[in-house]
């Protein structure tokens, strides 16, 4: 199955290069271009993509706004960055996209990129049965984190959630501006968080990588993430999970 693909950035060249990269790919075809957000979304209307090749700076609607838009739709495109901005990494994740990559485009990088998106859509369920009674009572909750509040217990939307924390035994869990106290470990935390949304950056720290606004470089080949709650807390990432942040982000 050919995968319908659509390019987005406002710079000629950079259209044409990557036309000339996906040329040995026979699972893709470029069936559109646009050179700003506003037509790409007249665009996608109208044909259904699978893929979205994705500058950030343009004028007016930049990329990261447009794939925020898009996340919520029901059968969006995949959506894979390519720029020449490598600050954006972790604002690109947090409105779903697929892979960041930064220009001048790695070849390699893409042909991973292509084949995570390949994977994804051909992986696509195309219908799922209604649950029953007994699996909707399973299911609600399960992104659900019980926390306590003045007392009270009450859950947490896994959504809700910025970052978990350790602190002198106890396990707290932030949101954008409040602090509970939670009676898991970090590590039963992280077993029930979704893993592709929650990163381990730190032995005492499991952050939300989709609340997460910046990517600050520190001490020794570490970093501390900038977290998108009221105070904008900092979150420490070490050394050996900054390595698997790059990966993660593709930098």
């Amino acid at each position: 199955m050919k995968m319908r693909a659509l390019i987005v950035d406002d710079e000629y060249p950079a259209r044409k290069e990557l036309r000339y990269l996906l040329q040995p790919y026979d699972f893709i075809k470029v069936v559109g271009e646009a050179t700003n957000s506003i037509e790409a979304l007249e665009l996608i209307e109208k044909v259904d993509y699978s893929v979205l090749f994705l500058d950030v700076d343009m004028p007016g609607l930049s990329g990261i706004e447009l794939a925020e838009q898009l996340k919520d739709k029901p059968n969006s495109p995949a959506i894979i960055f390519t720029t020449a901005h490598e600050n954006f990494a972790l604002a690109a994740f947090a409105a779903n996209a697929a892979d960041y990559l930064v220009k001048p485009i790695n070849p390699k990088r893409l042909e991973d990129a292509l084949q995570k998106v390949r994977k994804r859509v051909e992986t696509k369920v195309e219908y799922s049965p209604a649950p029953s009674h007994q699996e909707a009572k399973l299911s609600l909750g399960a992104d659900m984190i019980p926390v306590e509040h003045r007392g009270k217990t009450i859950l947490l939307h896994e959504e809700d959630i910025i970052y978990a924390y350790t602190d002198n035994d106890y396990v707290y869990v932030k949101t954008n501006s409040e602090k509970y106290l939670t009676r898991f470990t970090l590590k039963e935390m992280e077993s029930r968080l979704n893993a592709n949304v929650f990163f381990r950056s730190h032995r005492c720290y499991l952050v939300n990588i989709r609340k997460t606004k910046e990517l600050v470089p520190f001490f020794n080949g570490t970093y501390t993430l900038i977290v998108d709650d009221q105070e904008r807390s900092e979150v420490p990432v070490s050394r050996t999970q900054s390595k698997k942040l790059r990966e993660l982000l593709g930098i």
